[in-house]
């Protein structure tokens, strides 16, 4: 025990406390956007954030990975939080998705995430990075009515009166959110390419969130037009812990729409940490691997709390794992150590937290939603061919259509339909032979052959030219499904009406005198 603590306390203070102040000073800005994508109350980012750090960390088997709020599930929170219509109800919700991850890491489960195919998964981030975006557009321009695509943009074509329509989309929009959104966008498009060179050492959204705030008391200082008002700044509680809000555990059993959004939560949430710990332990240079059940227990505890605190759900995200790799993280101390900083910068820094803009927030976000459906992930895609590009591309245009659940099934269900089809090609093959004006086919069974085979091989048999022969060898296969011995079986009755002398190698025929 005391080797421990010494092994960890000396690795705190040569590199986790240093690393964990460069990972609070991501994710703060980061827990504020998400929360706000979201539509949740902006102190629930914080709160999970907290919880990331604080509990996951420890309870978690992974050194480096960090917790909180993900900008994966903003889109989903937001849809359920509309559909359940009370964020009270929705955190109940939030524990349902806890109580799932605790039974998928019980049952060891941790594997779940090799079932599904990475065009969809892919397809899924890239739709999810659009729905970023698109939500983060009116807050960047500062706009202040409710229906930014439908009266407001949409509504600049609806009439003649297109330069009317202008002037009156221009009154509804804030100069300043504009000038913050585009030098903060710029900021961060400079800090992601390699030439940035050693400015990198600054965490480029908390860059952002400093000009955001310099620029705003600029622009109230001067008395300017540009100034933002009060409602386009990041509001926090001064006394965070006295507005926590409690689930409604009363309505745990008063619909199914709960319970189907807490597993949709859980699903999504757990795939989202599975890909993030495979990433961060590809990163770890002690090459560590992280027990994948034990993680998703974790999150599962994780998420359970953050429902009952009042807190958005959390993941494991890798924007922050990977800056906690870069600043030289050694053990999971730098991830608790992150978020007792986030926990003081709510309890003894309100005021600070309340100067930030959403404009600065609204650009990091559209950043991060950009870097999941880069130009080049789709060309990347294409390249792959139509088996992959096209589960990933009508996934995306299913959840942009409908939601994010009928999205992905509907993906899944195109790369089944994949993988059927060349199931169909890869288990057998015929060859042709003739000799002395006599035809001669073989068919050669491989490895497993299934019901899903049917179709195409009684084709083959069918197209099996008369007064010739015919050899089905099975000889090396692992398995072959009865349907198939049936089929067989049933064309040794038929085949010596047609003149076709069969032969079976490795293949039993079945009795199919009783078969209906």
């Amino acid at each position: 025990m005391k080797t421990t603590l010494k092994y960890y306390g000396t690795n705190w203070l040569t590199n986790d406390l240093r690393a964990g102040l460069s990972v609070f000073l991501v994710a703060l800005p980061l827990c504020l956007g998400i929360a706000l994508a979201s539509g949740a109350p902006l102190y629930s980012g914080l709160l999970s954030g907290i919880i990331g750090g604080l509990m996951v960390s420890l309870i978690s088997g992974s050194q480096l990975a960090v917790s909180g709020p993900a900008a994966g599930l903003s889109t989903v929170i937001a849809s359920s939080m509309i559909l359940l219509g009370d964020f009270q109800i929705f955190l109940v919700a939030v524990m349902i998705a806890g109580f799932f991850q605790i039974i998928l890491g019980l049952l060891k489960l941790g594997s779940i995430a090799n079932y599904f195919p990475s065009s969809v998964i892919k397809g899924m981030l890239a739709a999810i990075g659009i729905i970023l975006i698109s939500k983060q557009i009116p807050i960047a321009l500062g706009y202040d009515q409710p229906d930014f695509w439908t009266s407001g943009f949409l509504g600049l074509l609806t009439d003649d009166n297109f330069f009317g329509n202008i002037e009156n989309f221009n009154r509804h929009i804030t100069r300043g959110a504009i000038f913050i959104s585009f030098i903060s966008i710029l900021v961060l498009i400079i800090f992601q390419r390699s030439s940035a060179g050693k400015w990198k050492i600054i965490p480029s959204p908390l860059l952002v969130v400093v000009i955001g705030i310099i620029a705003n008391i600029l622009f109230s200082n001067a008395a300017s037009e540009f100034s933002l008002k009060h409602t386009q700044l990041v509001s926090i509680p001064s006394n965070v812990l006295s507005e926590i809000t409690f689930p409604l555990f009363e309505n745990l059993f008063s619909s199914v729409e709960i319970w189907k959004e807490g597993l949709i939560i859980g699903l999504l949430a757990s795939l989202e940490t599975l890909l993030c710990i495979e990433a961060i332990d590809k990163l770890d240079h002690h090459n560590r691997i992280t027990p994948v059940n034990r993680e998703l227990i974790a999150q599962g505890i994780g998420n359970m709390t953050c429902g009952l605190l009042g807190a958005i759900p959390l993941t494991a995200v890798v924007v922050r794992g990977a800056a906690n790799v870069d600043a030289g993280a050694n053990t999971k101390m730098s991830s608790f150590t992150h978020g007792i900083f986030i926990l003081l910068s709510v309890m003894f820094f309100p005021f600070l937290l309340n100067m930030i803009p959403y404009a600065a927030l609204s650009a990091i976000l559209m950043i991060t939603g950009y870097n999941l459906t880069k130009p080049k992930l789709y060309i990347n895609m294409l390249s792959l061919g139509w088996k992959q590009f096209l589960p990933f591309v009508i996934t995306i245009i299913v959840i942009l259509a409908t939601d994010l659940l009928i999205g992905v099934s509907i993906g899944l269900l195109i790369s089944v339909y994949y993988i059927i089809r060349n199931n169909f090609k890869a288990e057998y093959r015929i060859s042709k032979l003739s000799e002395h004006g006599e035809q001669s086919f073989t068919i050669k069974l491989n490895t497993n052959v299934t019901f899903l085979n049917k179709v195409n091989l009684r084709k083959a048999l069918d197209e099996v030219p008369e007064n010739s022969n015919l050899t089905i060898d099975g000889s090396e296969c692992n398995f072959i499904d009865y349907d198939i011995l049936e089929i067989i079986s049933e064309f040794d009755n038929k085949a010596h009406d047609r003149n076709i002398r069969l032969s079976l190698k490795g293949i039993e025929k079945v009795n199919v005198t009783a078969v209906h």
